[in-house]
């Protein structure tokens, strides 16, 4: 089997929610980054919809992180990312699912709000590990692909305030989840422990996150992460990436 090839954002959280999975079961594969709204007419013609990431695997791509990385597990049963135990293997799914909704695209739609006025820094985010020249050319695209952001995600005022009450809901019922062996389901690191982090991780920005983030970020942003790094849950997400994140099996390829 040739190495699979996942298209991905660099920045993205549920981008990161995979790599986390390939990293963490030692697949060696190749990744290879895309820019948001130039990806249009790569993913669309290998899949149909407009998502990354996408993972090739012996020449089938697959769209949605859940999927991808149900294929992973059956691909590479070691180290487990699903309990054994029916009953646990349920909860860690039902996690899985609740996450994905409640803060994956609540939480991108509430920083992007705050993020998205500031031109230059959005463009580099958005390019992030890109050349300087592609960053210069995304940042004169920029105008274009964030008014193409905000209506295809609803990034307005309201639908901001909307999902940050979502994602304090969502951060609320992960701190009641965590366990005191410090996982979500019983004693021993999951698809719910990752799934959480890797969406939490444009809060929290741990270290330990695969690609340098561009400094000064703008003040709003900066005041929410004051904010939250006082909650259990971003201490958390610092000690699950540090504990569980290891090393990269990938090759960069773009």
């Amino acid at each position: 089997m040739s190495a699979p090839v996942l298209w991905h954002f660099r920045f993205s959280h549920f981008n990161e929610k995979v790599r986390w999975a390939l990293d963490w079961k030692g697949i060696p594969h190749v990744r290879r980054a895309l820019l948001p709204g130039l990806h249009l007419p790569r993913i669309l013609w290998m899949t149909g919809q407009k998502l990354v990431p996408v993972l090739v695997v012996d020449g089938k791509a697959i769209a949605d992180s859940t999927r991808i990385i149900e294929t992973l597990e059956e691909l590479r049963p070691d180290p487990p990312l699903f309990p054994a135990d029916a009953a646990e293997r349920r909860r860690a799914a039902e996690l899985e699912d609740y996450f994905d909704a409640e803060l994956g695209p609540h939480v991108r739609r509430w920083v992007f709000h705050e993020v998205l006025p500031d031109t230059a820094y959005s463009a580099r985010l958005l390019a992030t590990g890109f050349g300087s020249a592609t960053a210069l050319v995304y940042r004169a695209l920029f105008p274009g692909i964030r008014a193409v952001m905000r209506a295809d995600m609803g990034i307005d005022g309201d639908g901001a305030q909307r999902s940050r009450a979502r994602a304090d809901a969502a951060i609320d019922r992960l701190e009641r989840e965590i366990g005191q062996a410090g996982h979500l389901v019983a004693d021993r690191f999951s698809v719910a422990d990752l799934t959480a982090a890797a969406l939490l991780s444009p809060l929290v920005l741990p270290p330990e996150f695969p690609y340098r983030q561009p400094a000064s970020a703008p003040v709003a942003v900066q005041r929410i992460r004051d904010e939250y790094r006082r909650r259990p849950a971003w201490r958390w997400v610092e000690e699950t990436y540090r504990r569980f994140r290891g090393a990269s099996a990938a090759r960069e390829d773009s």
